[in-house]
């Protein structure tokens, strides 16, 4: 993997990139991540396609750009990047939050997207009561207190029986949360709030559909992701059974095969 800064547009962009494969797959990470998620992940697939990550601007080293990031200006940016780097289409997995930035790009770039991968993700908008967190999250960033999240985030994203066997991946998004910009975080949050819903964006796209799922994710619970399988019929899903939202750390091989074979290599 080619560590390097490039620009995306006008944003300075922190990305990876393997540089070698007939197929291309872009992982997007989660809220309160980065790119350095993805290092267990990558040496699966990284042989049989090109892979590129890359800092989400407002997490790791990328670029903050205003007070709210919102997902339309990160598709945005995804777009750039693909086009600043000769890519012409690719598979784009999008974990968690990175979901909603992969569906913004399948909106307004459809023709950079092959397929997409909602990783523990969902093309439903906030709820009232999810806005309500977020909003809460940025009234907690504002008075000093992020360190908070540091002890609740991390394991909130593990099954509960993985929690201690990940112990250390669990410090290392803790670690990760502790580097964070609080106004990259604080951007990130306005950009989620304000996302629309993309149920029928997504049932009307020809691209083909992935649907990963946790089991046993806290975030995404067992029930609201069978009704969104049962609102996507035209997306493939794979149910992993021992993971919560974490599945390319809790079950990273099984994760991997079936994003292999969705892409066909």
């Amino acid at each position: 993997m080619i560590e390097k800064f490039i620009l995306a547009g006008d944003t300075p962009l922190h990305i990876c990139d393997s540089e070698k494969g007939d197929k291309t797959v872009v992982l997007l990470h989660g809220y309160l991540e980065s790119m350095l998620v993805w290092e267990e992940f990558i040496p699966l697939i990284y042989k049989q396609v090109r892979v590129i990550t890359l800092d989400i601007p407002g997490h790791g080293i990328s670029n903050i750009n205003g007070t709210v990031h919102t997902m339309d200006y990160l598709g945005d940016v995804v777009s750039a990047m693909l086009e600043s780097l000769g890519v012409e289409k690719a598979c784009i997995v999008g974990h968690s939050m990175g979901g909603y930035v992969a569906l913004a790009l399948l909106e307004r770039h459809p023709e950079k997207v092959e397929s997409i991968v909602l990783l523990h993700s969902t093309p439903n908008a906030d709820s009232e009561e999810k806005k309500k967190n977020r909003e809460r999250e940025i009234s907690l960033i504002k008075s000093g207190k992020k360190e908070l999240l540091t002890h609740t985030a991390p394991q909130a994203g593990f099954a509960a029986e993985n929690r201690a066997k990940f112990s250390a991946n669990i410090e290392d998004l803790a670690e990760i949360i502790h580097l964070t910009e609080d106004e990259g975080i604080i951007a990130l949050l306005g950009g989620m709030i304000g996302r629309k819903d993309q149920n029928q964006m997504l049932s009307q796209s020809p691209v083909p559909q992935l649907f990963i799922l946790g089991k046993k994710d806290e975030y995404i619970t067992a029930e609201v992701a069978e009704a969104m399988v049962k609102n996507h019929p035209q997306a493939a899903v794979k149910w992993m059974e021992n993971s919560g939202h974490m599945s390319f750390i809790e079950e990273p091989k099984a994760c991997a095969e079936a994003l292999l074979k969705f892409m066909g290599v």
